[in-house]
């Protein structure tokens, strides 16, 4: 069995939702039988290898139950050594560079020429915008079922796919059954840590290019220079967040240095992207985006139960409140009771301190 995984970027590494995936799309592999760590005999305890082959040579197919990944960007920039460390025995860097920004039918004309090219039986990503995006895209192209939001898979010995799917935004566990020639799967971000093969392989990179048609890239969408710059808040190890609490717009500024400070991204609740204080994308919760930091730093958020939804899987959640009988202080394992005007700018004051 081969499970392609698509593997997303975080500056010049993967993200770790991917490495989350790539987890997930290991178990896969093994549950079709063999030892789950995504290696060839061949392959066994080397070290990670980033010379470039052309896909679709002697070394493109992929025997027994193995793990590939895809990354959209030139072969010199595929993270081989996070790769190898997750199991992954072939890398497949799609080119041209104009499809590293993100074309969401490109991507998926690409991923649908891969499963011809390496006889994939399951192609898994984060269930993030672009991964839920790009799949549902390769979905409608080559005809074939989709679940999304998946804690577990499992290939069953009549070829079907035993899945586990979070629903109701992951408060509901979902039994279900795919039966398709390949499965489409996206993973839910916060279902599946992200951990080592037992042995690491050696990954061999296939540079690609995907026969695309000019509709292909219609729509094309390049990072900002905001995002390009700063921290995605789904991978983001640290979040400081905002709610109502914080006054206004004006009073984002001292949240914003602190994400900085703390290398992490700045996240809002719903209220305040509903006033147009800040944009939806930063928005955490149900409606927004699902994140699982290591610590989130809750500034002026009551709790509401759409908003922990979103940060439910955060490793530790810090509250800066001034009303101890908030929902969230009951979900905090530290809470601050007092006014984060002044609470956060002692704290900036004190990392600077530090550093």
């Amino acid at each position: 069995m081969t499970v392609l995984c698509l593997v997303e970027r975080d500056g010049d590494g993967a993200a770790d939702v991917s490495l989350r995936a790539l987890t997930f799309g290991r178990d896969l592999a093994a549950s079709a039988g063999g030892d789950g760590r995504g290696e060839s005999p061949a392959s066994s305890g080397a070290a990670a290898s980033s010379a470039a082959e052309p896909a679709g040579g002697a070394s493109a197919g992929i025997p027994g139950e193995s793990l590939a990944a895809v990354v959209f960007g030139p072969a010199a920039g595929v993270p081989a050594g996070p790769l190898a460390a997750a199991g992954v025995t072939d890398a497949y860097a799609v080119e041209p560079d104009g499809l590293a920004g993100y074309a969401p039918l490109a991507w998926a004309r690409a991923l649908a020429e891969l499963i011809e090219v390496s006889s994939a039986t399951a192609v898994v990503a984060a269930a993030t915008d672009h991964g839920n995006e790009v799949l549902a895209h390769l979905a409608a192209i080559t005809g074939l079922p989709m679940a999304a939001n998946c804690a577990a898979a499992a290939c069953m010995p009549d070829g079907s796919y035993r899945l586990v799917r979070h629903r109701w935004a992951g408060s509901l566990l979902e039994d279900a059954v795919l039966d398709a020639p390949v499965a489409l799967l996206t993973v839910a971000v916060d279902a599946v840590a992200a951990t080592p093969a037992a042995v690491p392989a050696a990954v061999t990179v296939h540079a690609f290019r995907p026969d695309l048609a000019d509709g292909d890239l219609a729509v094309s969408a390049t990072e900002s220079a905001e995002r390009a710059g700063g921290v995605s808040l789904a991978t983001a190890r640290v979040v400081v967040g905002g709610g109502r609490g914080v006054g206004g717009p004006d009073g984002f500024g001292a949240l914003e240095e602190l994400a900085a400070l703390l290398g992490g991204a700045l996240g809002v609740s719903r209220v305040v992207t509903s006033q147009g204080w800040r944009p939806h994308k930063q928005q955490v919760g149900q409606t927004g985006t699902r994140i699982s930091p290591e610590l989130y730093l809750a500034c002026g958020i009551s709790g509401a139960i759409q908003h922990m939804a979103g940060c439910m899987s955060a490793r530790h959640i810090v509250a800066v409140n001034t009303d101890p009988d908030a929902p969230i202080i009951s979900r905090a394992d530290y809470a601050v009771i007092g006014d984060l005007s002044q609470v956060i700018p002692a704290l900036v004051a004190a990392l600077r301190a530090r550093s």
